[in-house]
C-alpha cells in the first residue's frame, strides 16, 4: 500500500519527468534533424511521410532522452523538497534519505524493465522504418526548380539553361541533350518554353516556341579524334514538344536490406550473431593457416595436406623436409637461383593471399563489434536510467535548490558528461581499440562511483560549502574501509617480529 508520502514523491517526480522527458525529446529531435536536413531540402516530400519520420524518429531517441529526463527530474525533486525545508521536515521526523527515495527506486526498476523490452522489441522494427524512409528521401530527386541565368543539371542526362522567366513561360531557353552520349550531344535553342509534369509524374514535358536543334550525325568519336570534317544536322521548328523521363514520386526502398542488419535484430538474434561470426573467425583462422603452412609451405597435395592435420593444426617436417638443405648445398648455382626464384614467387603468392584474407577477417570482426555494441546498448540503458536516479536524487538533496535553475545547468552539464564518455567509449570499441564490454560500459563505470559518492554524502547530511566537514567524512569514509587491511598488516607484522 502506497503511503502519503510516497504519493507526494511520486506526484511530484512524475509532474517534473514528463515535461522534461517530452521537452528532452524535442531538443533531441531538433539536433537529429540539423543533421540529415540537406537530405530533406527540396525534395517535395508529403506530409504523411514526413510524420511517419518524425514519429519512428521519436521513438528511436527515447533510450537517449529516458536517462536525461530522469536526472532532471530527481534533482529537481529534490531540490524542490530541499528549498522548502520538506526533506528536512520528513528527516527530523526520522525518516531516513533511502525510504524517502524508496518508491522512486521501485518505479526506477520497473522503468529499467520497461526500456530493456523497449530496446529489444520495439525499438529495432522502429530503426529499420525510420531508416528505410531516409534512404528513400535520399533517392527522391529534388523538386525541379530551375534557376535564371545558370545551368541546371537536376535532370538526368541533360542541362538546362534559362535566361529569364516570365510567369509559366521560360525564356532563351539552351538545353544541352547528352543522354545518348557526349560525343553525339544534341543542342535545342529556343526563345519560349513551357515546362510541366504529367499527371502520373513520371514524365517531364516541355513544350518549346520558335527555336532551332543542332545534332550531330556520327555516333562514334573516331572521326572526331582523326580531326574529320563531322556533318551534322539542324531543324528550326516553330513548336516542339520534348517528353523526358523524370520519376518526381516518392518511390520507398524494399527494407529487407536492413532486416539482416544490426539495429533489427533483438538481444538473443544478436547473440546468436556475435558467436557464429566468432565461429566463422575461428574457422577462416584454422582452414588459412592450415593451407599455408601444409599446402603451400610444405608443398604437400591435397591427400597429405588432409592425412597431415593433427590436434595443433600443423605437423612437424618430415627426414625429407630436414635434408632439404643438403640438397640445395649440392646444386649448381644455376639451379640455386631457380630454387630462390620459385621461393621468392610462392612466398609472393602467400603474402597476397593473407592480404585478400586479412580483408575478408577484418570485414567479419567489424561486423561482429557492431552487433556486439548493439547487444551491449540494450543493457546499458536500464543500468543508466538507476545511476541517474542515485546521482539527481542525493544530488538535489544536497544542493537544496528547486526551479529551473541551478538543477537544469547541472544536469545539463552532468549529461553532456555523460554523453562525451558514452560516446568515448562506443568509439573505441567500433574502432577495436578496447573490448566492446569495456567501451560500452565505460559511462557506467565512471558515473557509478560518482552516483555512490552523491548517495553517502547525501546521507550524512554532508554539503558541497562545508569543505571541513567534508573533509573529516571523507577521511572517515576511507579510514573505515581501510581498517581491516590495516589490521591484517599489523597482525602480520607482529608473527613476523615473533
Amino acid at each position: 500500500m502506497l503511503k502519503h508520502i510516497d504519493r507526494y514523491i511520486l506526484k511530484n517526480f512524475f509532474r517534473t519527468f514528463t515535461a522534461t522527458f517530452f521537452a528532452s525529446l524535442f531538443v533531441l529531435l531538433m539536433q537529429f534533424m540539423f543533421r540529415y536536413i540537406d537530405d530533406f531540402v527540396g525534395k517535395g516530400v508529403g506530409i504523411g511521410v514526413l510524420a511517419e519520420f518524425f514519429f519512428h524518429a521519436c521513438l528511436s531517441l527515447v533510450p537517449l532522452s529516458l536517462p536525461l529526463s530522469i536526472l532532471i527530474g530527481s534533482l529537481m525533486t529534490f531540490g524542490n523538497l530541499g528549498e522548502r525545508f520538506e526533506l528536512l521536515a520528513m528527516k527530523a521526523a526520522g525518516i531516513s534519505l533511502f525510504r524517502i527515495m524508496r518508491p522512486l527506486m521501485i518505479v526506477m526498476v520497473f522503468i529499467a524493465i520497461g526500456s530493456f523490452y523497449f530496446s529489444d522489441y520495439v525499438l529495432p522494427h522502429t530503426q529499420v522504418r525510420m531508416w528505410t524512409l531516409i534512404f528513400s528521401i535520399r533517392e527522391k530527386p529534388l523538386e525541379l526548380e530551375i534557376p535564371e541565368g545558370s545551368f541546371y543539371n537536376g535532370i538526368t542526362g541533360r542541362n538546362l539553361y534559362v535566361g529569364h522567366k516570365s510567369g509559366d513561360a521560360l525564356l532563351d531557353v539552351v538545353i544541352y541533350d547528352y543522354s545518348n552520349g557526349f560525343e553525339s550531344t544534341t543542342i535545342i535553342l529556343a526563345d519560349t518554353g513551357y515546362l510541366s509534369q504529367s499527371e502520373d509524374k513520371k514524365f517531364l514535358i516541355l513544350k518549346l516556341h520558335s527555336g532551332e536543334t543542332f545534332e550531330h550525325l556520327q555516333q562514334s568519336g573516331e572521326d572526331v579524334r582523326a580531326g574529320k570534317i563531322i556533318p551534322y544536322r539542324r531543324e528550326n521548328f516553330s513548336k516542339k514538344e520534348l517528353v523526358i523521363e523524370y520519376d518526381g514520386n516518392f518511390n520507398e526502398l524494399d527494407a529487407d536490406f536492413l532486416e539482416r542488419q544490426y539495429v533489427s535484430k533483438n538481444t538473443a538474434e544478436l547473440q546468436h550473431a556475435v558467436d557464429s561470426i566468432d565461429t566463422r573467425i575461428t574457422d577462416y583462422y584454422h582452414t588459412a593457416q592450415n593451407k599455408v603452412r601444409l599446402h603451400t609451405y610444405f608443398n604437400r597435395n591435397q591427400k597429405d595436406f588432409s592425412q597431415s592435420i593433427d590436434t595443433t593444426g600443423i605437423t612437424p617436417p618430415t627426414q625429407d623436409d630436414a635434408d632439404a638443405h643438403q640438397k640445395y648445398l649440392q646444386l649448381s648455382d644455376y639451379y640455386k637461383k631457380m630454387v630462390i626464384n620459385t621461393a621468392s614467387t610462392r612466398v609472393r603468392v602467400v603474402q597476397s593471399d593473407i592480404v585478400y584474407r586479412k580483408g575478408d577477417v577484418d570485414w567479419l570482426h567489424v561486423e561482429q563489434r557492431r552487433h556486439g555494441i548493439e547487444w551491449h546498448k540494450r543493457h546499458t540503458l536500464p543500468f543508466a536510467c538507476i545511476i541517474f536516479l542515485f546521482i539527481g536524487a542525493p544530488l538535489g538533496a544536497i544542493i537544496r535548490k528547486g526551479g529551473m535553475g541551478m538543477p537544469l545547468v547541472i544536469s545539463t552539464l552532468l549529461f553532456i558528461a555523460y554523453y562525451i564518455i558514452d560516446n568515448t567509449g562506443y568509439k573505441m570499441a567500433r574502432e577495436g581499440l578496447w573490448e566492446v564490454w569495456q567501451g560500452m560500459w565505460l559511462s557506467a563505470f565512471v558515473l557509478l562511483p560518482l552516483g555512490i559518492g552523491l548517495t553517502y554524502m547525501a546521507a550524512h547530511e554532508i554539503t558541497l560549502k562545508n569543505g571541513e566537514t567534508n573533509k573529516n567524512v571523507i577521511k572517515k569514509f576511507f579510514t573505515k574501509f581501510a581498517h581491516p587491511f590495516k589490521r591484517n598488516k599489523t597482525v602480520e607484522q607482529k608473527s613476523n617480529k615473533l
